[in-house]
């Protein structure tokens, strides 16, 4: 193979193919660069932003140990775990309960409602914070169990906006599901309740996993809401109290910021790995069926 051949190989595969492969690690590195950076920051240890930097300097627990030590960490993980968890089982259960009645169902004001909801997106749910915060107001007065700094609060007050876009979503998948499968089981003497459970939602699973885990990511990171209601240091979550870490010295607690930011990381990658089957069958099936 002469030099001209070879040459000519290669810049056809630059031509073709290369290009892809270029933009490939360029998106790579832009996305990886963040990351390792909040990693060296979390080793580094001295655990300022001052010192920290995208290789690490050296290699220490420091951090983790100050962020246990210094504050109550540990409730705030599983406040973040607990609200978002319950959240996101909230919020697809209400969501397939009125996907599947817009889907099978017609009733006055069903075409109203499906816009309705669509049309009340457009206003983001931190516009009612001012009416919502009086509201409970006196419920924390009258029962305090589910009012400020309470997880059971904020989790109703999440569970406020439940019936969201996802509604839409899973309208379309319930959409997809064939009409012959309810009737035949009504004909077998099934109730709505059994069609919906015991049919209706093992073929839906697909978008049930993707609204959950897009619910859970919102909900972990979720921060204007919380900062209303969650005021007690032990009630917070690990987004309001990382905020307090760096809202006043960022500088020196950065290191404690970078390693709480890696922990509050992994039950969304775990959430992540435990629905990625259904969410990849639920990816495809929806660009077969759409």
């Amino acid at each position: 193979m002469t030099a001209t051949t070879m040459g000519a190989r290669v810049t056809r595969w630059a031509r073709l193919t290369g290009w892809r492969h270029l933009l490939l690690v360029v998106a790579l590195v832009f996305a990886l660069f963040p990351v390792l950076f909040v990693v060296s920051a979390a080793l580094n240890p001295l655990g300022t932003l001052s010192s920290s930097s995208l290789v690490p300097q050296g290699v220490s627990t420091a951090n983790l140990e100050r962020l246990f030590s210094d504050t109550p960490f540990g409730s705030w993980y599983l406040n973040s775990i607990l609200i978002s968890l319950a959240n996101a089982a909230g919020t697809v259960f209400l969501c397939a309960l009125a996907a599947y009645a817009f889907s099978r169902f017609r009733f006055i004001g069903r075409r109203t409602g499906l816009f309705g909801l669509l049309l009340v997106q457009m206003f983001p749910q931190f516009l009612a914070i001012v009416a919502i915060y009086l509201m409970f107001t006196d419920i924390t007065e009258y029962w305090p169990e589910v009012g400020f700094d309470t997880p059971w609060g904020l989790m109703l007050v999440y569970l406020g906006g439940a019936l969201s876009v996802n509604t839409w979503l899973m309208k379309g998948f319930f959409d997809t599901v064939p009409r012959e499968l309810d009737e035949s089981a009504r004909v077998d003497g099934a109730t709505h309740a059994q069609v919906f459970f015991r049919i209706m939602l093992p073929l839906v699973a697909p978008v049930l996993a993707i609204v959950g885990l897009l619910v859970f990511i919102s909900t972990i990171n979720e921060f204007l809401i919380a900062s209303v209601f969650l005021r007690d240091p032990e009630s917070k979550t690990v987004a309001l109290g990382l905020y307090g870490l760096i809202s006043g010295e960022r500088n020196a607690n950065f290191g404690i910021f970078a390693a709480g930011t890696l922990l509050i990381s992994l039950p969304t990658m775990a959430v992540f790995w435990f629905l990625q089957r259904f969410i990849v069958e639920g990816l495809t099936s929806g660009a077969v069926k759409g």
